[in-house]
């Protein structure tokens, strides 16, 4: 397993969870929801700045039967934009199918409720995204997902 914090992202129309690894690369966990707009990508640099993150992980929205649709692509271009301004820190897409249904139904059953689950579903998706990555990395020995190239506007 590589040494260092890594951060996981969930990027959505209106909000972007974000979470954070141990250095040890074993837990996942919450950091803050990043509004989606101006300003979004700096606030994603600071924050890998402030954890000293070796890696970022982006969740891909992908089709049960693993397609890729429009959500995917907004996705690939918001990597991209964020791997040209955090390199040379690297960025890898990781296959998030489920992950906010995921979590929306773990805050559910812990009593959340309305905007309160609201404002920390996309982190705790973000949890989930990064802690799949850790978990497979762990145990393929691999780095998990796919690199993103840095695009030019």
């Amino acid at each position: 397993m590589r040494h260092g914090v890594r951060l996981g992202i969930d990027p959505g129309d209106a909000r972007i969870g974000v979470a954070r690894s141990d250095p040890t690369g074993y837990l996942a966990t919450p950091v803050e929801t990043v509004r989606r707009g101006k300003g979004d990508l700096r606030r994603l640099q600071a924050i890998l700045a402030e954890e000293e993150a070796v890696e970022v992980v982006v969740g891909l929205p992908r089709s049960l039967s693993g397609r890729e649709g429009p959500a995917a692509e907004k996705v690939r271009v918001f990597a991209g934009a964020l791997a040209r301004r955090v390199a040379p820190v690297p960025v890898r897409l990781v296959d998030e199918r489920l992950t906010t249904v995921s979590a929306e139904a773990m805050l559910r059953d812990r009593g959340k409720k309305g905007g309160k689950r609201r404002a920390v579903v996309d982190q705790a998706a973000a949890v989930l995204i990064l802690q799949h990555a850790l978990d497979t990395e762990r145990a393929t020995g691999m780095a998990p997902g796919e690199i993103v190239e840095e695009t030019h506007e």
